[in-house]
């Protein structure tokens, strides 16, 4: 017997882009997008071909999809524990690192993308 279904793929994909809209609305959230459509803007102006487009965009992804899955544990642990919590705090950390992680290596794509075409 087939497992059922209970929501269908449009109604799945509406609560993602809920969940999207959302993200954001948070500081941080607001800040990458931003500096993502600077470089979308910035790599048409530098005609980029199909490689750096698809570098830039592929740590964009990474930096927007870790700041989705920060702002999410966030929000639930402070829901789950809303007072003070060193562990919470630890974990808390943890997410905002990777975010770091990911957004310095989306820094040394861009340079590596766009030095070179500036330079010349």
């Amino acid at each position: 017997m087939p497992a059922s279904r209970p929501y269908s793929f449009l109604h799945r994909l509406s609560c993602a882009w809920r969940g999207l809209r959302m993200a954001a609305t948070e500081r941080h959230m607001r800040f990458h997008l931003t500096a993502l459509v600077g470089v979308a803007v910035a790599g048409w102006w530098q005609d980029l071909a199909p490689w750096e487009w698809a570098s830039v965009l592929l740590v964009s992804a990474l930096v927007i999809g870790l700041e989705v899955v920060n702002s999410a544990v966030e929000r639930l642990a402070d829901h789950l524990h809303p007072g003070e919590h060193p562990e919470v705090g630890l974990v808390k950390d943890m997410l905002a690192g990777a975010v770091l992680v990911a957004a310095l290596c989306a820094l040394l794509v861009a340079a590596l993308v766009f030095l070179p075409k500036l330079v010349a």
